[in-house]
């Protein structure tokens, strides 16, 4: 039978973080999403989804840092999550770019076809 272990020289201890540091973060957490709610009843004025997405990216950030223990892996593994976090956020903002493009076509339809405003 094997044990399934791996040796590979290093032994790998886990991060085992304070319970102060998790409630902290869990704290944050709740904060910004109060912050969310509190974003999503006020007008903007053409803001909203900018600032929707830094709070989110906020909240990410946290739970990758700490709860997936990103802060204490390999500078590399950082380094990738933030290339795929800017390559995310490129990528919608191509997006809502693109949007905003066509929606006056798309109202134009809906009044015509649909009987909308």
């Amino acid at each position: 039978m094997s044990d399934h272990t791996h040796d590979s020289g290093e032994e790998h201890i886990g991060h085992v973080l304070p319970l102060s540091l998790l409630v902290k973060v869990f704290g944050g957490l709740v904060l910004l999403t109060g912050l969310t709610v509190y974003t999503g009843t006020m007008d903007l004025h053409g803001f909203d989804l900018p600032v929707a997405m830094v709070i989110a990216t906020c909240k990410a950030s946290l739970v990758c840092l700490f709860f997936m223990h990103l802060k204490y892996d390999k500078p590399f593994i950082g380094m990738i999550f933030l290339l795929s976090v800017l390559f995310v956020g490129l990528f919608l903002a191509f997006v809502t770019h693109d949007a905003g493009q066509y929606q006056g076509d798309i109202q134009a339809y809906t009044s015509e076809h649909l009987g909308g405003e």
